[in-house]
């Protein structure tokens, strides 16, 4: 919806990366550890943590927080229906064109749409310091691969492909099959579709999966999941089915798993 909005009003799309995105934030809470080895003669001190380190169970809130007293110093509300997008009125200088610009941000990840979209986020740099070279035209945001269509009426609009992601994802697959499983390979002869013929995932009784491999089979079925979020609307039926073993998944589950992924390193567009 955005990139739409944006190509409708010939505006700018620039991403950018925060740099250490938890560290610029300040801990809202009081934490304190205990020094280890590492830390010489100060080895067993009591240290006060201030800033929202990696790994603390508040870091995400309070950086959160801490983003959006930033975007609210610089003019912007946040979406009532979205947390994550930020808005504020803006006029383009140069035909004096009334519009909403955007700030959609994931984290670390801004993406800005904007007359001026550059300067748009080096503002929020003086907040939060980009990575270097990070401020730029949008190649690859949240997974997905982006680049401008010259449309026939010679409006540019934006593509988006999960295609890259589908790849990677087949290939971390591949990967982890041949070592874990004996070099065992995707059945990429026998998927002519995404779901085995005549399964019925919600009547499997095969064995269940050790807590090892259901903690596999839960991330692989975050990885579809979000792989439809980018677009492949074709497997969300299957998707679903395979959440829905979530609690228990079992060796039928895995093998299911294992056939969508074959389909989509037949099928990456």
């Amino acid at each position: 919806i955005a990139l739409t909005i944006a190509a409708l009003n010939d505006l700018q799309v620039k991403t950018s990366d925060i740099k250490n995105a938890y560290l610029t934030s300040p801990c809202e809470e009081k934490i304190y550890t205990t020094l280890g080895l590492e830390f010489g003669s100060d080895a067993g001190n009591k240290a006060i943590i201030v800033r929202a380190m990696y790994g603390l169970k508040s870091a995400g809130a309070s950086f959160g927080r801490h983003l959006a007293d930033c975007m609210r110093t610089l003019g912007y509300q946040r979406c009532k229906a979205d947390a994550d997008l930020w808005y504020k009125p803006m006029v383009r200088p140069s035909d004096k064109f009334e519009y909403y610009a955007y700030v959609l941000t994931l984290v670390d990840d801004c993406l800005s749409i904007h007359h001026d979209a550059d300067s748009a986020l080096h503002e929020i740099d003086k907040y939060f310091p980009m990575k270097p070279g990070s401020i730029g035209d949008p190649d690859i945001y949240l997974g997905s691969k982006l680049k401008p269509v010259q449309m026939e009426n010679d409006v540019v609009a934006w593509g988006m492909s999960s295609s890259k992601y589908v790849q990677e994802a087949v290939k971390n697959t591949e990967i982890y099959l041949a070592e874990n499983f004996g070099g065992r390979k995707l059945p990429v002869g026998r998927a002519k579709g995404p779901w085995p013929t005549d399964y019925l995932a919600e009547m499997d009784v095969t064995q269940e999966l050790s807590p090892k491999l259901a903690n596999y089979y839960q991330s692989q079925v975050g990885v579809l999941h979000w792989i439809v979020e980018l677009g492949r609307v074709d497997i969300i039926t299957e998707v679903s089915l395979l959440a829905s073993a979530m609690a228990m998944p079992r060796e039928g589950h895995l093998d299911a798993v294992f056939h969508v992924f074959a389909d989509l390193k037949r099928k990456h567009n």
